[in-house]
């Protein structure tokens, strides 16, 4: 019998096509619906605060070829227009409609006023970059009610208010910026499991740093009136906190019995918690006597501090203090009213000066070393300023009795022998150059090793460029910044003439230093050489080290040019090697660059200063050239120092070829800088 194929099947699988082809259309139909709709939106926003935005309107499916414009699924998903001349506020009907956006960039812009409202509905945001614009008014609260955000970038706005509570409903939060603001008021304990970056910096804060938010480091809340963690205690709080798990041990119930009295049954434990009628007025009069022994002890200090507060008070000890900043950084807000001591007493505040100082002297170097300025009791009754706290010791500005101003480096860990250390110093004292920081004078004994330098008054390059940029401070324009690369790259290309071996081993930011007119000298030459492997490794700033560096007290030639590549992406971005989250993705600073187009360099990498001020953007770019490979991860691939100072004139000829702005303060430090003898 022949079998047959049911003639059901065929005909209900020709009679589905249909429908599935009616389906795939109409999700077709959908999804363009979608695209159309967000591509609208899109458009509108250009209108409102993108005029200069070169979109082919006309094209609304090709939305996702635009500038700026990513689509995945068929969504718009990301929206990245940094550096974008984008101005004005962002109207509602634009932004929140996108609501499969993911990723949202418009930092370095002129956005002002507040952010729309339904910009609550964009509920798949996860990245906003917002920084760098004129928004204003209290914390958007728009971005609280999207509970997926990882990183939320605000600073550098004019933003004011508390900071929310609400916050805390962000629980997949990793990257918090909000410095450089007007936020105001106590910041609320932020439990948030998963951040990693905090900032708060240069804000109107007040109060205790929340218990949550205190592993952030002092960074996170420089320019503030917080206290409490990082940036030590709080008035009235203890500093030295039990370590987490550690309990109290608990007071025998049985009034000082041991293990034979402890059968004595729930009977004593009772009595025990309550206080007799004896007991209490003991407590009392003992309360009573501790007060009026405590204030006559306050009477007595003050007593003694009126009476010697311009002789007798002691250099501050080395040790970590909420004033310090680590690397080294002059924190801005020590910049005037820092306290301000003599240096009566070097070495334990124990030791009687005597002790410490007997049968040495300051050994001088240089043209001091013919007329000796003064000796080292003029150093010690000089009047001190704490100007930062690194990882080689503590800095002071000293003020001397005959009106002359010196920095002294209070070295620690330091490990030589004093022929060794004589030795060494000695190496780096005969180094006189016009763009290094000379080395005055050393003092040696077995508890104490002070290096004198000259002072520079106007900080290190780490605080000008990353300090808070408010209205009132002077920006680093191009002419400025390409005048300080090069007057620092002439100090490094002299230490590197002086012998095929000679390096400085520790460049970065906080080193070098800025004079009068902002004249660049570098600092802290070879002083790596002088301290212990521990405070030599921790000395060099994350992000700075060539990768081929294992011990930083031995660092070639080649790596000094690494770390100076670094120091001149440093100027260009205007951000911290050693910033986390530099942008969208999240990676170090050489790497970050090296992954940018270069069509996109203008948008992306330059620092809004420099933006702002646009001259020179072709030479910019050149610098930004010559820093990537002053990079490169294989030494060999790296210029010598001497290449690269000659390539920075040359930039700087073509620079003052094409636009000098007259009567610019950069004209005038220009002016002042010398032709480098040493240049090939």
């Amino acid at each position: 019998m022949r079998s047959h194929q049911p003639p059901w099947r065929p005909r209900r699988l020709h009679s589905a096509l249909p429908i599935l082809l009616l389906v795939v259309l109409a999700l077709a139909a959908r999804a363009g619906a979608d695209l159309a709709s967000d591509a609208r939106a899109l458009v509108a926003f250009r209108d409102a605060v993108g005029q200069r935005l070169k979109w082919n309107t006309s094209d609304l499916a090709g939305a996702c070829s635009w500038t700026g414009v990513t689509c995945e699924s068929g969504r718009v998903a990301v929206l990245r227009l940094p550096g974008a001349s984008l101005s004005g506020q962002i109207p509602a009907g634009t932004l929140g409609n996108l609501t499969a956006l993911q990723t949202l960039s418009l930092r370095l812009n002129g956005l002002s006023g507040a952010l729309p409202a339904d910009l609550a509905s964009a509920a798949a945001l996860r990245y906003v970059f917002l920084n760098g614009n004129s928004l204003s008014g209290g914390f958007p609260q728009p971005l609280l009610a999207l509970p997926g955000l990882v990183k939320l970038v605000l600073g550098e706005n004019g933003l004011s208010g508390p900071i929310p509570a609400a916050l805390a409903n962000l629980t997949q939060l990793k990257v918090l910026l909000l410095e450089n603001n007007s936020f105001s008021g106590e910041i609320s304990d932020l439990s948030l499991p998963q951040l990693q970056q905090f900032n708060v910096s240069y804000n109107q804060l007040n109060g205790s740093i929340p218990a949550a938010l205190r592993s952030q480091p002092s960074s996170a809340f420089l320019g503030t009136g917080l206290c409490g963690g990082p940036l030590g205690p709080c008035p009235g709080e203890s500093p030295s906190p039990a370590p987490a798990g550690q309990t109290p041990t608990p007071v025998p119930s049985g009034g000082g019995g041991g293990g034979s009295n402890g059968g004595n049954g729930g009977g004593s434990d009772h009595e025990s918690k309550k206080l007799s009628g004896g007991a209490i007025a003991g407590i009392a009069i003992g309360s009573a006597l501790g007060a009026a022994l405590l204030l006559f002890l306050l009477v007595c200090l003050c007593r003694r501090s009126g009476a010697t507060k311009t002789r007798s008070l002691e250099m501050p000890p080395p040790s970590p203090t909420p004033a310090a900043v680590a690397g080294g950084r002059k924190p801005p807000e020590m910049t005037s009213g820092a306290a301000v001591a003599p240096l009566t007493t070097i070495g334990h505040p124990s030791a009687p000066i005597g002790q410490s100082t007997s049968g040495k002297k300051l050994v001088f170097f240089g043209s001091a070393a013919a007329v000796v300025p003064f000796d080292l009791e003029d150093l010690l009754r000089a009047s001190a300023e704490v100007l930062g706290k690194g990882a080689f010791g503590t800095t002071y500005k000293a003020v001397l009795e005959s009106g002359a101003t010196v920095a002294v480096k209070r070295l620690k860990d330091v490990t030589l022998s004093e022929p060794e250390f004589r030795e060494r110093i000695s190496e780096i004292g005969e180094l006189q150059h016009e763009f290094i920081v000379p080395l005055r004078a050393y003092y040696y004994s077995k508890d104490e090793k002070l290096l004198v330098y000259d002072f520079m008054p106007m900080g290190s390059l780490s605080t000008v460029l990353h300090g808070n940029r408010s209205s009132g401070r002077m920006p680093l324009n191009w002419e400025l910044r390409s005048s300080i690369a090069l007057a620092a790259a002439r100090g490094v290309e002299y230490i590197h003439s002086t012998s095929s071996t000679a390096s400085h081993g520790n460049i970065k930011s906080s080193n070098v230093l800025l004079g009068k007119s902002y004249q660049a000298r570098v600092s802290d030459n070879g002083l790596t050489t002088l301290v212990g492997p521990s405070s030599s490794s921790s000395s060099r700033t994350t992000g700075y080290r060539a990768p081929e560096v294992i011990d930083s007290r031995r660092v070639s030639q080649k790596a000094d040019v690494y770390s100076f590549g670094v120091l001149l992406l440093e100027l260009l971005t205007g951000k911290a090697p050693s910033q986390a989250a530099l942008n969208d993705e999240g990676v170090d600073l050489p790497r970050w660059v090296q992954s940018v187009n270069r069509s996109e360099w203008t948008s992306e990498v330059f620092d809004i200063e420099l933006m702002r001020h646009q001259n020179g953007e072709d030479q910019m770019a050149q610098l930004l050239q010559l820093a990537i490979d002053c990079v490169a991860q294989v030494p060999e691939a790296r210029p010598s120092m001497a290449h690269v100072v000659v390539r920075i004139e040359e930039i700087k000829k073509s620079s003052s070829a094409s636009n000098i702005e007259e009567g610019d303060i950069s004209s005038k430090a220009e002016s002042d800088v010398p032709t480098n003898p040493f240049a090939p």
